[in-house]
Order: structure tokens, then sequence, then C-alpha cells
């Protein structure tokens, strides 16, 4: 059986031998049969070799059931393999260990099966070992030899052989292709590959496609590093253009230490080779246009990442630029790509980094090309052309000299960062410049200053943090201690929003002869007295003289008809750098809160000297009278307390609710930790806008049908005129009397006079003569006339004219309309503070009708009715007007 198993291998090898070999032309019959059987003795030795490696591969996979107790057994699941199939050994026992090392001992390892299974394949058929063969050839003995010399069998090519004969001359030949490929990379025009434009290269028509798509692919770095040295060439752009500029140009330097070494192993590699070798030896030398094509693949891939980078760059600077960069680094997947954006970082940022540690050292900024993150803005004086009033002086400098510009923060830093840098050196270069204190800047630069470098995060950031304490601290020390910045809000809160009440009161008690003169007589040297008058009888005299230095008083414009009460104001004189803090608008709100308190004052001052009037008039000449013009005072000083209550809860609502609030606001904000410049000046403005906001002191508001409704300081305005108009009519009503009681003392004294004479006690023309208001009248002869001019009853007493009839319903007439007046509008002020949406505001109103003694209403804001206002309120506001007028007169 196992004869026949072997009859039929043989025969099966015999056929498979003969269907392989080839028949050689011009051979004889003994050669053939010979190289027949050294090719079927090879076939038989490999299935033996074959044979013999599956006997060893079962027996070492057997081992496992000779492993004594306690050795585990392997799992299959966790073998682990190597690259070519075989898996690794695991730790065995010393009996498998002996049983393999025997196997392997005994049989040894042909040759020829390495070669055959090796990863190049079977190069040539052995010949045996037990005899020499000499291969006879039909052509000769060179034939012969260069078999021979080739190591192939007669008839059986190889490889190599096949690849030669089979292989088409190319032209120009790989070698000449290889000989032009240094001067190709470096952009150099050459016989065989010819730069047509400064952007194309043309390749030989004649050429494969093969080697077409190899040279396209070794065609590429080459453009791209033409297109790259010109833009090292150029010098357009900033210092971070140029920066990146020198990176790209140190990468090209190595970019052409590569074609020099690729160069090198061209020519030796040339200088190796044989003419009448295959494809003249190509293969053998070890460099290739493939070889290139590899070779040159990672720098290809940095050429066409920095093209890509210079061609996105070309509207950028600056920041942006090394955000352009930063972003290949930071969001990009290739690993190459980061590396190879983070080495150009480290050069492109070096200009950067010096502008910033000039920056936040020296508080300067270098930047010539405008690149850094902050820009320096155009010079501004006494306020910005536009007519933006908040800035002028110092404000100008601290606001306006340098802006933080958005787009040149790069990425590599943070928005809040950004703001970090930006305000510690604005903060050095106004102690610098405006608080003159340049000798400390010099020794906090000289003592702080470090190197500052991309990729030394840490460094960077303790830098900055404590660059930005250091220099807030010393700029909020110059501006508490040196300028005195918080005295001279106290002294702004005391005399320009009345918190100094004895100050204030003693001032309006010495002003107030002046100030009811015409403003047109008033002398700014007897305002300027009567303040120092004020300032030495009040606790302000204890004030430094720098504060009371900067108080002062003046006058406003004058216009036609106004009296000193109108335009008498004081003035507190801010100077650089406090101005910072305290803008000119600022002190223009200060103004504007003051001469409203002013007004407000006034009204008090006079609504309290005309009831003092009262009170002590109630007990003398007014009672003497009280049967004629009784009933009018009742309701008289019944209106007059109720406008004083109205005074005093709005001084006490602004005063208290509304300033003394803001201010405990303010000074939190100002003596907060790490308390910036900045901070301090957005804590004085928020001030200054609560006060306006919350102390009725709003601008007009539109309604929603497109008209503008009067605002809270309007309203306020016209009420305070009703009162002083109402003011001036009691004044009118206490002269009535005042003349009603001497008119009635000089009859009582005639008639005595009279009566004692025995005539009687009062005559015709005595009668008319006291109810005449005209002088002429009181001077005619009161002997001269009629006959019965002695008689007591006047014959025509009813045809005359009485103006004291006409006087006394006049007042009460005007009187009753103002007081009407006055309870409309503030219904109306209590209807719109009612909804408000400050709790404050409505608290102000609750606290107004706490008796519910006024009916609030609401102002409807439809056309209608806005109409019907249009044609009701000039009635009041001629009457307020004029009234006002008749004020200013009777002052």
């Amino acid at each position: 059986m196992a004869d026949d198993t072997a009859q039929r291998i043989d025969d099966a090898l015999a056929s498979l031998v003969d269907a392989i070999i080839p028949i050689v032309a011009d051979e004889d019959e003994g050669t053939a049969d010979e190289r027949h059987d050294d090719a079927l003795e090879l076939a038989r030795s490999i299935l033996d070799e074959y044979a013999q490696t599956v006997a060893q591969r079962r027996l070492l996979t057997n081992l496992s059931d000779l492993r004594p107790p306690g050795v585990p057994q392997e799992n299959k699941s966790d073998r682990k393999y190597h690259r070519d199939g075989q898996p690794h050994s695991r730790p065995q026992s010393r009996e498998a260990l002996f049983v393999e090392f025997e196997a392997s001992r005994n049989s040894g390892v042909n040759p020829v099966f390495s070669d055959t299974f090796s990863s190049a394949g079977l190069q040539r058929l052995p010949a045996r070992q037990d005899r020499q063969v000499d291969y006879p050839s039909a052509s000769g003995d060179a034939k012969s030899a260069q078999r021979k010399e080739e190591g192939s069998l007669p008839g059986i090519p190889i490889k190599p052989v096949l690849l030669a004969k089979h292989d088409s001359v190319t032209n120009p030949p790989e070698t000449a292709l290889l000989r032009d490929l240094p001067f190709t990379l470096q952009g150099l025009s050459s016989t065989n590959l010819p730069f047509a434009l400064t952007s194309s290269v043309t390749l030989p028509p004649t050429l494969p496609i093969p080697i077409l798509s190899l040279l396209h692919t070794l065609a590429e770095p080459s453009l791209l590093y033409q297109s790259l040295s010109r833009f090292v060439e150029s010098s357009e752009g900033g210092l971070v253009g140029q920066s990146l500029r020198a990176a790209v140009g140190e990468e090209l330097r190595s970019y052409l230490g590569l074609v020099a070494s690729l160069e090198g192993e061209i020519r030796r590699a040339l200088s190796t080779l044989g003419d009448n070798e295959p494809r003249g030896g190509i293969g053998k030398a070890g460099v290739t246009l493939k070889r290139c094509v590899i070779w040159t693949r990672e720098a290809t891939m940095g050429l066409r990442l920095m093209s890509l980078m210079v061609e996105e760059s070309n509207d950028k600077r600056g920041g942006q630029l090394i955000s352009l960069i930063h972003g290949f680094s930071s969001s990009h997947g290739d690993p190459f790509v980061g590396a190879f954006a983070e080495r150009l970082l480290s050069h492109v940022t070096r200009p950067f980094y010096d502008m910033l540690r000039q920056w936040i050292y020296d508080g300067e900024l270098s930047d010539p090309y405008l690149e850094f993150l902050v820009s320096e803005q155009r010079s501004v004086t006494n306020g910005d052309q536009n007519g933006d009033t908040r800035k002028g002086g110092a404000t100008s400098v601290w606001q306006d000299k340098y802006k933080l510009d958005d787009d040149m923060i790069p990425s590599i830093m943070t928005q809040e960062f950004a703001k970090k840098v930006f305000l510690i050196g604005k903060s050095l270069n106004f102690i610098r410049y405006e608080c003159g204190d340049s000798a400390w800047v010099e020794s906090y630069s000289k003592s702080a200053s470090k190197e500052l470098r991309y990729g030394d995060t840490a460094t960077l950031e303790t830098s900055i943090v404590e660059a930005y304490k250091t220099t807030m601290a010393r700029l909020i020390h110059l501006m508490a201690d040196k300028f005195k910045l918080f005295e001279h809000l106290k002294a702004l809160k005391k005399y320009l929003l009345l918190g100094q009440g004895d100050f204030i009161a003693l001032l309006m008690e010495t002003l107030s002869s002046h100030l009811d003169r015409p403003a047109n007589t008033l002398q700014r040297h007897n305002l300027t007295a009567q303040l120092e008058h004020a300032i030495l009888g009040s606790n302000a005299q204890f004030e430094t003289p720098d504060v009371l230095r900067r108080l002062d008083a003046r006058m406003l414009e004058l216009s036609h008809g106004e009296i000193g009460w109108d335009v008498f104001t004081l003035e507190y004189k801010i100077h650089a750098p406090v101005d910072v803090v305290i803008t000119p608008w600022g002190s223009k709100q200060y103004l504007k809160v003051f001469n409203f308190l002013w007004r407000v004052k006034r009204v008090e001052f006079a609504l309290g000297t005309t009831w003092r009037r009262c009170m002590t008039g109630a007990r003398g000449v007014l009672a003497s009278v009280a049967d004629k013009v009784g009933s009018d005072w009742k309701v008289a000083r019944c209106c007059v307390a109720e406008m004083i209550h109205f005074v005093c809860q709005l001084q006490y609502y602004i005063l208290f609710e509304v300033i003394e609030a803001s201010w405990d606001t303010l000074q939190e904000a100002m003596t907060k930790s790490e308390c910036t410049l900045d901070d301090l000046i957005e804590a004085h403005e928020k001030y200054l806008l609560a006060i306006t906001h919350k102390g009725l002191l709003g601008s007009v508001r539109p309604s929603s049908s497109g008209s503008r409704e009067d605002g809270f300081l309007a309203q306020l305005h016209e009420i305070l005129k009703i009162m002083l108009t109402y003011k001036d009519a009691v004044d009118g009503l206490y002269s009535f009397s005042v003349a009603e009681f001497t008119r009635r003392q000089e009859m009582s004294a005639k008639i005595e006079t009279r009566t004692a004479q025995g005539k009687w006690g009062i005559t015709e023309q005595d009668d008319d003569d006291l109810r005449s208001p005209s002088p002429a009248s009181t001077n005619r002869g009161g002997r001269g006339g009629s006959a019965g001019t002695d008689s007591p009853f006047p014959t025509n007493r009813m045809g005359m004219g009485n103006s004291e009839d006409q006087m006394l319903p006049s007042l009460r007439q005007r009187l009753q309309h103002l007081s009407s007046d006055f309870r409309a509008r503030v219904n109306i002020l209590l209807g719109d503070l009612a909804y408000q949406p400050d709790v404050d505001m409505r608290f102000l109103g609750v606290v107004m009708n706490f008796n519910d003694v006024y009916h609030p209403v609401r102002r409807k804001r439809k056309e209608g009715r806005n109409e019907r206002d249009r044609r009701t309120t000039p009635k009041v506001n001629g009457a307020a007007s004029g009234s006002g007028v008749s004020v200013r007169e009777a002052g």
C-alpha cells in the first residue's frame, strides 16, 4: 500500500516537472534527461523537508500532554504571534525543552528550504551535492560563463533576468533623471527637467506613465520651494511677518540639506553602475526615483504646510498671523503638522513676546507695524471732536490713548488674559507720564523684567499675575494718598450734593438778599465774599486748604429776565490725574444735581420764610382782619404746609434714600481687594447714574404714540415753579391783610380824633382817601369840596371805583387756581412713581401720599389723550410762567 502511494507521488512529481521545465532548442537528449532528473530530485527534497517540518510541529503540539502536574495549560486564545505567523514561545518545562532541542538537533535545516520559502523567492536551482554538473551551451563558452555569473540554470530564467529582457528602454534613462533630480528639487532647470515658468516644470513626454507619476510627485517640492523662496526674499509685512519669513527660510535651509544628502547618495550610486547590467544596474545601486519619493515625502509635507500658511497669511499680521499658525498646532489631528507648527511658532512669536515684555514691564508700546494687541490712538486734548463730553484731560489719556484690539489678540492667550496685559501696560504708562512717578516704573522694570518666550506658559502666567498685582496696587496708592481721590469725592458729596447742611443753610441765608436781584446786577466778588463767610461760619472751616481752594462760586450763562437764583452755582475744581475718575462728564452731573437740589432748597427756604411770617402775623395783624380774610388764611396755611411736606419728603428721599445709599455702594466698590482704576471709574459712573436716575433727574422719555412726555425733572420743575408762584400769591395776601389792618387802624385813629373834636368820626372824602390805592387820592384836601363834605354819608359811594373789592377776589382766585394746579401735577407725579420698577421711587410716592390725600393718576399714552393735554397744558404753563416772571420781578 505504501509502495503504491510512493509510486503515485513520483508520477505526479514527474508530470509536474515536465510541465514546468521548458524545452530548450538544440539540446541533446542526455542533457535534457539530466536536467529533468535534477528538477525531480529537487522537488522530492522539498517534499521531504516539508514532511519533517510538519512532524516537528505536531511533536511540539503534543508536548502539552507530557506536562508534569502543576504546570498550567497554555490557552490558545492567549497565544501571540510574530509577523511571520509563528507563535511566541511561552516558558515550558524541562522535559518539553529537552525533546524540542533533540528534535531540532537531529533534523538539520536544509538551506534550499530556507531559500525557497524566503521573501525573495527561489532565485536559483541548487546543484546536486554528490556530483558536479557542467551545462554545455549551443552558443559557446561565453554564454555559459554569463549564465554561471547570473547564477541561473540553463533554460530557467529568474525574475531579474525576465525584467531585464522585457524592460523597455526609457528616453531619457532613469540614471539621467536621477542625475538631474537635485537641481530640480532646488527649483533649477536641467537638461531633462526644465522649468518653463515660475510655477510649472516640463516633463519629457517620452517617459512611461509610472515614471511620469514619480516625477510629478518629485516636482511638487521643487515648485513649493520656488514659491517659498520668493516669499522669504520679499520684505513686506511687519516684525511678526519677518519672523515668519526667517522661520520659513530656516526650514528651507534644512530642506536644502536634505537635497544635498540625496545628491551625495545619487552620485555614489551612479558611480557604481555598469553599462552591461539590466536598467544600468539601478536596482542593485539602491537609489531609484521611487526611493527618492519616499525620502522626500516628509519634506514635501513640510513645504506643503508652509505654503498653505503663506497663502493664508497674505491679509494677516501680528496676532492674527500667530493665531493662524497656532490653529495648525492646536486643532490639527496630524502629529507631524502639530509638531511642525509648534516649531514655527517658537520663531514667529519672538517679536510678539518682545513687545509684550516691554509693555508689561516698562509701559511702553513698541509696535511700528500695528501688530500688537494694544494700539495707540490719536492724541485727544480737551474732549473728543465728535462731542463726547466724558473725555478730556487725563480722562482721554487713560481711556483713549490706548485701545485693546480684539482682532490682534492671538489664540495663545485668552480674552481675560489679554485684558490684564492691556491694563498692566496702560497703568504703567499712566504712572510714568500722568502721575509723575517714572522713577518707580524704572526700578520696577529693572527688578521684575524677565525674558518671555513661547512654550513657557507657567512663567508667563506668573509674570502677568505678579505685574498685575504690583501695578494696580501702586496706582491705587498714588490716587488715594498722593492725589487724595477719596477726599475729593467726600468734598463733592458735602458741598455739591448738599451733604454739609449748616454750610448750605448759612450760604443761602447770606445770599438770599443778593440773589433776589436781577442776574445782570450780580458781581462775582460779592458771591465769593459770601461764600467765604459761609465757610468761616460753619464746619466747612475745618476742611483741608486744598479742598477749600477748589471750592468756588460762579454764575451760569445769563439770559434775559433771570434773577440771581437762576444763575448761581457752586463749582469744585478737579485737576489731573484725579479727573480720570471724576471726569468732565461727572463734573457736569454733579453740577446738574446741585442746581436741582439748590432749587429745591430755595423753595424750602422761601416757603419757610412765608410760613414764619404767617405764624407770627396770625397773633397780631392777621387776627385783626380775621373777619375778612380769616378763611383765606386758613386755606393758604394748609396749602403751604402741604407744599412744605412735599419739599421735605423730596429732599429726604434724594439726600438719604438716593445719595447716601449710592455713596455706601461706592465705598464698598472702592475698598474691594484688587480694585483697579477701571473699577473705580466704573463704580463712580454707576454712582452718578444712580443719583441722576433715582433722584428723578432723568431726561425726557418718548411715549408709545411717538410724542414726548415730560420726565420727572420737568414735572418737578413745574411743581417747584408753582410753589414759588403760590408763595408770591400768599405774600400778596399778606400785603393785603397788612394794608387792611393799616386802613382800619388809621380809620380808628381818625374817628377818635374827630370824636374828641366834636365832629363826625369820618367824612366822605376821608373814606375815599382810605379806599383809593393811588397816592394822589390821599393828598386831596379834606376840607375843600362840596358843601356836604362834613356829612358821614357819602352821596355817590356806589358809583365810585372800589379797588379793594377787585383785589381780594383776584387773590382768592389765583390762590385757588395755583392750589388746584399743584394738586393735579402732584397726582400725575405720584401716578408715574407708582409704576416705576425701582422700589425706592415707588416708596417716595407712598411717603408723599401716606394719608391718601392725593389721588394718583396715570397718564394715558393714547394720541387723543395727548391732544387734549396739549390743549389744556398751555393755560397752566402760561399761568405758571407768568407767575414765575412776577416772582423774578418781585425779587
